[in-house]
């Protein structure tokens, strides 16, 4: 019996599944030709003179890109046809390719723009702004104190905002829970609360046993106000009829707070974490510059000192993916803690 006689239609391509192909090859053959481009206007055009000092790793950089360019082409034209064929992570890997196609285009025009202005035309003056290549050496010839005052920033770090998470937690689930103790401390909250832990540097660092220890005060400090304003939020918000179940099942009073109150008001505990990360952020880099011996701070604060601007440049980007990371690590907690609203806070 034939297709048509049974009434079934044959089962046509998806058009979007054929184009799939076409797009990542093409994607890749411009990603390729950018950092081809990049690679060539930074290894073939002659820097700018500065007379003082002059780019190293040029030549390296420009060798790096145009080998970018070519494994660019290489996995355009092969991850597609390997991916349908095994499926599995090279189908997750031709995915996440599809997604930071745009990104792998946009990138080495970027760095290029950036190349210009810098090495090969001085429009930005030298050594204020540095080209990327003097990135590479500062990581090849200075990472061991980077990493090392990454090490220090992330410890005081993690100390300030545990403390201050932990204090604003119990706080919150201690004012939304209790309308006496929301009395006589709501009123501090809303005094005390507002302040910039910033402005309390000169008086921490006073009273505080150790430089470190005010630092970690205050990061605890800048954590602890939005954790305990939405944590008391939350738990103040929580619907009264579920308590009344529990009860009628027996519940008891420390039952009501931790497996009903605390599991519903955690949606806006973990938006409390995420504000308070933010503004620990800020409160450990000033509180490293003025007074704490190590951490990214206190590598900012050295480098402009010694006018070695392009240090400074290769600690903002470490900054940037220390912190980054930390603010990606706290969502992948909460996305796996709150299933049922995963995707609902992006970053």
């Amino acid at each position: 019996m034939s297709i048509l006689s049974s009434g079934l239609s044959p089962a046509l391509p998806r058009p979007e599944a054929a184009r799939r192909p076409l797009r990542v090859w093409w994607t890749g053959a411009l990603s390729a030709l950018a950092w081809a481009a990049f690679g060539l206007l930074t290894w073939r055009l002659p820097n700018v003179e500065l007379g003082f000092s002059e780019w190293a790793y040029t030549t390296e950089l420009g060798v790096a890109a145009l080998l970018l360019a070519a494994l660019a082409l290489v996995v355009a034209a092969t991850l597609p046809a390997l991916a349908a064929a095994q499926g599995g992570r090279l189908a997750r890997a031709d995915a996440a390719l599809r997604r930071l196609g745009p990104w792998l285009v946009a990138l080495p025009l970027l760095l290029a723009l950036w190349e210009l202005l810098t090495a090969k035309l001085a429009w930005l003056p030298a050594p204020f702004f540095a080209p990327p290549q003097s990135l590479i050496e500062v990581y090849g010839g200075d990472y061991q104190r980077l990493a090392e005052c990454a090490a220090h920033s992330l410890l005081l770090l993690s100390a300030g905002v545990a403390v201050g998470a932990l204090a604003g937690f119990l706080t919150g689930v201690t004012i939304g829970w209790s309308r006496s103790a929301g009395y006589w401390i709501h009123p501090l909250l809303r005094f005390l609360g507002p302040i910039p832990s910033t402005a309390l540097l000169p008086m921490a660092f006073f009273l505080a046993p150790s430089s470190w220890s005010a630092a970690a005060f205050l990061i605890a400090l800048a954590t602890g106000f939005p954790v305990t304003v939405l944590t008391w939020s939350g738990v103040a918000s929580v619907n009264r009829q579920y308590y009344d179940v529990a009860r009628t099942l027996g519940a008891s009073e420390w039952f009501l707070i931790w497996r009903v109150a605390v599991p519903a008001a955690l949606p806006q505990v973990f938006v409390g974490l995420f504000m308070g990360l933010g503004a620990s952020f800020s409160v450990l880099v000033a509180a490293e510059m003025m007074g704490v011996k190590a951490g990214l701070g206190w590598y900012l604060t050295w480098a402009q000192g010694w006018a070695a601007y392009t240090n400074m440049f290769a600690a903002l980007f470490v900054m940037a993916a220390l912190f980054s990371g930390l603010i990606t690590a706290l969502f992948a907690v909460r996305d796996r803690a709150l299933a049922w609203q995963k995707g609902t806070l992006k970053w």
